[in-house]
């Protein structure tokens, strides 16, 4: 039996309730109109404030969220720690904030989260999103060259300051910190400013940790230019590799004004693509890769990377992650061999959640095979308890 394949490992944690719930949410994510249907109907009885929030709580929600406050996760957390040797990351996963006060909430909650990690075994990271910390559209300015009026300074100035506060505060508890990336229109901004914090804090070792969306054909580039940059200024890379969540948005946002899509011509490519960075951090030991990946073919190659250049298992420097609710075949039954792992725990209010687990949903159905993979090893799962 391939490893991927132990679904007693995969759902020890699970009951038979939550077993039967996964098994009807992926049945209903697999059929594209579903999606699409209870997307619009969610979304129209939040803004119509309908009472859906227990309904959603009581399915969507608590299968691919923690909870609504970080207190909520802590039992699911320790349960996969003590249970499944599996870590959490948690993950505040409120988006599309507009205002200054929603920021500092934001950044407040980032250190708490950072205060959590540097308290407890089970959770190794923190992390945050860039426009948590500040408007979408100042990043999107600075990527696109234009300048920023004096008020707008004023904002990019509260920006780097909140970036600069929670990466101090990481370095200080030695918690790693991850940077998630989004849209390329903005990301150049993120990037200058992350690999200058990189600069700073990873001097011994790597504290920050940027997110590279190998979806984009210009990743390679970018990773292996950073690396040169790193070794000219003799600082550690920190990268969580994954494949992306944006694709829909940017290629109808590259149709819409008449540029080249930033994104792979197809699913082989993205996945060439991402191997080909996964490799490229491993034969280089000033990185540490956090290998963000539902991809079992993928898995299986930083494992064998691994044995290759005689990193053990559980070298700090390599952790695979998956996120919560999904791809526990590969979560528990990598645990279980001794390697690092990291489950990302998102939480939030329901309602401030939706756009993540809407996301969430559709990127489920547009990943050919992922969705009918996760259902058939829960049937493989159901008819072995029976048995």
């Amino acid at each position: 039996m391939k490893l991927f394949d132990n679904t007693e490992t995969a759902f020890k944690l699970k009951s038979d309730s939550e077993l039967e719930r996964a098994y009807f949410l992926f049945k209903m994510i697999q059929s594209q109109p579903m999606v699409r249907i209870g997307t619009a109907v969610t979304n129209f009885a939040l803004k119509a404030h309908l009472p859906v929030e227990g309904l959603i709580r009581a399915t969507v929600f608590d299968h691919f969220c923690g909870g609504v406050t970080e207190d909520d996760c802590l039992p699911n957390i320790e349960k996969m720690y003590e249970i499944g040797n599996v870590h959490s990351i948690l993950d505040y996963s409120v988006e599309g904030k507009e205002d200054e006060a929603q920021f500092d909430d934001a950044l407040r909650m980032t250190l708490k989260t950072i205060d959590f990690a540097a308290e407890k075994k089970a959770i190794p990271f923190a992390v945050f999103k860039p426009t948590g910390f500040g408007r979408f559209a100042i990043y999107q300015k600075i990527t696109e060259g234009e300048d920023l009026t004096a008020n707008e300074k004023v904002e990019w100035e509260k920006i780097v300051e909140r970036f600069h506060k929670v990466c101090r505060a990481a370095a200080e508890k030695n918690v790693p910190l991850l940077v998630d990336a989004e849209e390329s229109w903005m990301q150049d901004a993120a990037d200058d400013l992350v690999e200058e914090l990189m600069e700073t804090y990873n001097k011994e070792k790597a504290i920050i940790f940027n997110t590279l969306q190998m979806y984009r054909h210009d990743r390679m580039d970018y990773l292996r230019g950073l690396h040169q940059r790193a070794h000219q200024k003799g600082f550690h890379i920190g990268m969580k590799v994954v494949r992306g969540a944006y694709m829909e948005k940017e290629r109808a946002r590259a149709e819409e004004k008449g540029y080249e899509s930033p994104i792979c011509a197809n699913k082989k490519a993205t996945d060439d693509n991402y191997n080909e960075a996964i490799t490229y951090m491993m034969e280089h030991k000033n990185m540490a890769i956090f290998a963000g990946t539902h991809n079992e073919d993928s898995s299986y190659l930083l494992m064998d990377l691994a044995e290759k250049h005689n990193i053990e298992a559980n070298d700090r420097r390599m952790w695979f992650g998956q996120l919560y609710g999904m791809s526990d075949h590969i979560s528990f039954n990598l645990a279980k061999e001794g390697y690092n792992v990291a489950k990302y725990v998102p939480f939030g209010p329901v309602r401030d959640v939706m756009p993540y687990l809407i996301r969430r949903a559709e990127e489920n159905t547009s990943v050919a095979g992922q969705t009918s993979r996760e259902l058939n090893l829960l049937k493989v799962e159901k008819a072995r308890r029976k048995l």
